[in-house]
């Protein structure tokens, strides 16, 4: 009895010395905000959670969204065993113990077990698959939590036996409700004085937190034990909402959605001619930490992709900015990234050399092979001319424009279709110039070619070979 005294005080007390966002976190289904899309009237998870009849689910989340909160909400309102894991913490055989006591439940008491692993990406592969039998049997229900994206940090048969809810990024508004609605908490952990927050502080809280609901509750928690009480009264202006939560800080990970998302869009800001966008997700992978060379080889990438041709500078300008990165390093980097990032964004687009290579090596791999013309092949060794390589070809350096009617293996017009932007017209009207002169000019005689035996039978005499 005094052992059950003890850990009832003990328990007591650790309730009132837990931090504010686990002191006002919600209880019920209602109380959880800013995710209506999965928890709304009527929604399928609600219904499931309602009714007691949860199937295993993956809740997919950035950080301070809910996903905890909505795993202990499931525990305060189901009939079945509650466990819990933590990734970090636990291996296989704490796994194999949990899944031995929930098979003896299942089997004695005809009772259900729900385990909720938090950051359940965290679990390599061995302790997934550890989870697989008892998951598929019916032994637990499994919820795991995580910030990753699941069908990149869960594994592929973990994954088809689960569902999979995203949980979104709250809102302004809806932390500043979050914040009034902890500031009159009964559990806020100042009973006897009155806390009051200006708009304004509030909303630098909200603005500042990223979408995590911990963040914002962490801030509003420093300012209230920061501020001395005047009167039993608490007032939390703008200054002092900003001495507690003085620097946005970016939720970004490195190899995550975070990571790949913001780069997306940063390419796809340069390839839609707005190098404001571009500027704006160039500033917050900088402000994150990603590394600089990540985001100029990005640069090159888009340089040759989408400017290609119609503006064959910016993959010069974009190659020199990943020199000059490595050499000059940060903070000064950013200035060169931005140069290259406003001059890709801004230069005339055309995609036709990628959709070009595209094509081409499509047709390789689904086998249309093309024989390489007997007067192209490479006619510089002994014994190439006794075996008729390279007969017939006609240098086009000799001829005017710097042009000869030729077969080059693949008809003109295959793959390459230049745009009307920027240099690319110029290659386009150039192109279609020699295309008709294809169609009307005759082939050179035969006396021309052997005039030119030189040139069919030895090109290194004049020019490189490749």
């Amino acid at each position: 009895m005094t052992d059950d005294l003890f850990q009832h005080a003990a328990s007591d007390r650790a309730r009132k010395d837990a931090p504010l966002a686990r002191r006002v976190a919600p209880r019920t289904l209602d109380e959880l905000l800013g995710q209506d899309h999965i928890l709304g009237k009527g929604k399928v998870l609600r219904r499931a959670i309602e009714a007691d009849r949860l199937t295993s689910l993956i809740l997919y989340g950035p950080p301070g969204s809910g996903k905890t909160a909505l795993a202990r909400i499931i525990a305060l309102h189901t009939h079945a065993a509650f466990e819990t894991l933590n990734a970090v913490m636990s291996g296989v055989a704490d796994i194999r113990r949990l899944t031995e006591a929930a098979r003896q439940r299942r089997a004695l008491e005809n009772r259900r077990t729900i385990v909720f692993i938090d950051e359940i990406h965290r679990f390599n592969r061995a302790q997934q698959d550890a989870l697989l039998p008892d998951v598929e049997n019916g032994n637990i229900v499994l919820i795991g939590a995580t910030t990753q994206n699941p069908f990149f940090s869960v594994t592929a048969p973990l994954l088809s036996r689960s569902q999979v809810f995203e949980l979104k990024r709250l809102d302004e508004d809806t932390l500043v409700v979050l914040l009034k609605r902890a500031l009159t908490h009964p559990q806020r952990g100042l009973p006897e004085i009155e806390v009051t927050a200006d708009d304004d502080a509030l909303r630098h809280f909200a603005v500042y937190a990223e979408g995590d609901a911990r963040r914002a509750l962490n801030a509003l928690e420093i300012a209230m034990l920061t501020t001395p009480p005047c009167e039993n009264k608490i007032h939390i202006d703008l200054a002092t909402a900003v001495e507690s939560l003085p620097r946005k800080l970016v939720h970004y990970d490195g190899t995550g959605d975070e990571h790949y998302d913001a780069a997306s869009a940063f390419i796809k800001s340069m390839r839609g001619t707005d190098p404001d966008s571009a500027l704006y997700w160039l500033a917050y992978m900088l402000e994150a930490g990603e590394d600089p060379r990540f985001i100029a080889r990005r640069i090159c990438i888009a340089a040759s992709e989408d400017v290609g041709n119609a503006d064959p500078m910016a993959l010069v300008v974009a190659t020199a900015a990943f020199q000059a990165c490595e050499l000059v390093g940060m903070p000064e980097a950013q200035i060169i990234l931005a140069h290259a990032t406003t001059y890709v964004a801004c230069a005339p687009k055309s995609n036709a050399a990628y959709a070009g290579i595209a094509a081409a090596r499509k047709d390789v791999q689904e086998g249309k092979t093309v024989a390489v013309p007997v007067h192209l092949q490479d006619a510089h060794y002994p014994g190439a001319t006794r075996l008729g390589r390279g007969q017939g070809y006609q240098y086009a350096h000799n001829y005017d424009d710097g042009f000869v009617v030729q077969d080059y293996g693949v008809p003109p017009g295959t793959y390459y279709h230049p745009t009307d932007r920027g240099k690319e017209l110029e290659f386009k009207k150039r192109l279609e110039t020699f295309r008709a002169r294809r169609e009307t000019m005759e082939k050179p005689s035969k006396s021309q070619n052997e005039s030119n035996s030189v040139d069919k039978q030895n090109p290194r005499q004049e020019k490189p070979t490749t």
